[in-house]
């Protein structure tokens, strides 16, 4: 089996659902002995490495079918020489290689000075796949944003020299990823945290030839120099920004490399905002036939809809529908395990789905149905014949009646209308 030549891109959500139908489409095109490698860089500064390492790697084997085998350069400067060395190795011989959230000035630090670059643009050349996301896919162009110091550290902005594998394929960009970020809420977290003012920045100190390369969260582009075409997926969309003039490329469109490598041709300008501008298709390019899958950004947002769907299932006695917001939840969990950027919201999603088994058992217990619609009948059947009862002036008989009924918590009134019953509250 031929090895593809493959540069795949991802805004976020790499180790998530709404990346799942990317990364098997990207594993189909590998034989089944091709070997796959994880490069563990970005994140080697967390404590938590391992664990990160152990999630990824089990996200691709349940969800991909796909057995990662872990670089082991978490560490490079100071480390042992012979265990980079074997991690290199490990990059070199791989067929696929992977590399995902963390620091990219820790990563590009770390990299400095190895064969790291060379492995992946060889890996193009001659063929394999390199998928890079968040933190890794902000190094591969030209310059590289250093986002915590920026935007956690408060150091001025500025650009650092990138790997530039970009480059090597004619493509001249600082990459940006998170590009539709909208944790902010009041103030501007778009474009990996930057926001306009800061971006307008740093855009006036690129080259002239270098323009920002924005792809979305949950968003991806899959580039095949072998078809020498550029496949947008995922959620959002992709956008070219030269000059403050942006493109957006829209999630199922397929173009030409040449759009990236000359984009000044295909640039419009939005009067209303440098942000973003639709665009439609060019001459050209082709539709994939079907519309990419529509998921939750993250497992919070998958929780505290079904969260929602349940009640409502619940005011509407709908237990089926109840039901299955719980199994879709408990499968929310699963898909979302894998995510290395969840915090606190397994815990959340858990405490949910535990509130909803309560809600459904009390449910089980009393009934979904309101209880006049199953008791009406048989009250209405005693009414009826406490009626008659006291027509013939045997009130002993009817005041049993009432008392019967009061005994199962149904009060009787008598108005000029007639007998009214509802269900005691206290």
């Amino acid at each position: 089996m031929t090895l593809p030549h493959i540069l795949a891109v991802m805004g976020s959500g790499e180790t998530s659902p709404t990346m799942v139908s990317t990364h098997r489409m990207l594993a189909a095109k590998l034989a089944k002995t091709s070997r796959a490698v994880l490069l563990d860089t970005p994140y080697g500064f967390q404590e938590n490495a391992p664990e990160l390492a152990t999630k990824a790697s089990e996200y691709f084997q349940t969800s991909i079918n796909l057995v990662l085998e872990v670089a082991g350069l978490t560490e490079i400067i100071g480390a042992d020489a012979l265990a980079v060395e074997r991690g290199l190795q490990k990059v070199a011989d791989a067929d696929y290689v992977f590399a995902g959230p963390g620091s990219p000035t820790y990563a590009l630090r770390q990299w400095s000075g190895t064969s790291l670059a060379g492995l992946l643009n060889k890996k193009l050349h001659d063929g394999g796949i390199v998928t890079f996301a968040s933190a890794a896919a902000l190094t591969l162009g030209k310059f590289t944003l250093p986002v915590y110091e920026i935007y956690k550290v408060g150091e001025d902005p500025r650009w650092l020299d990138g790997l530039n594998i970009l480059g090597e394929i004619g493509v001249n960009v600082a990459l940006i990823p998170h590009y539709n970020n909208a944790e902010g809420g009041h103030h501007d977290t778009r474009f990996c945290y930057m926001g306009e003012r800061r971006l307008a920045m740093l855009e006036r100190e690129l080259p002239d030839d270098v323009y920002v390369l924005g792809v979305d969260e949950h968003t991806g582009l899959v580039i095949d120099l072998d078809t020498e075409t550029v496949n947008v997926v995922g959620k959002g969309v992709v956008t070219i920004r030269v000059r403050g003039e942006s493109t957006q490329i829209a999630s199922g469109e397929t173009f030409s490399v040449d759009r990236l490598r000359d984009p000044a041709k295909t640039t419009t300008r939005d009067s209303n905002t440098t942000a973003t501008t639709q665009t439609k298709p060019l001459a050209g390019s082709t539709a994939v036939a079907a519309a990419p899958a529509i998921f939750d950004n993250n497992l919070r947002e998958a929780t505290d809809r079904l969260n929602q769907v349940f009640s409502e299932a619940l005011a509407n006695s709908d237990a089926d529908g109840a039901a299955r917001a719980a199994l879709e939840l408990d499968d929310a969990i699963s898909g979302w395990s894998g995510d290395t950027l969840q915090s606190d919201a397994t815990d959340h999603a858990r405490a949910v789905l535990r509130s909803m088994i309560t809600r459904l058992a009390a449910a089980a217990t009393g009934g979904l149905r309101d209880p006049r619609d199953v008791l009406g009948p048989f009250v209405q059947v005693l009414l009826d014949l406490r009626a008659q009862v006291r027509s013939d002036k045997r009130f002993d008989l009817s005041d049993i009646i009432r008392d019967r009924l009061a005994a199962i918590n149904v009060e009787v009134r008598d108005t000029p209308d007639g007998a009214q019953w509802g269900f005691r509250t206290s």
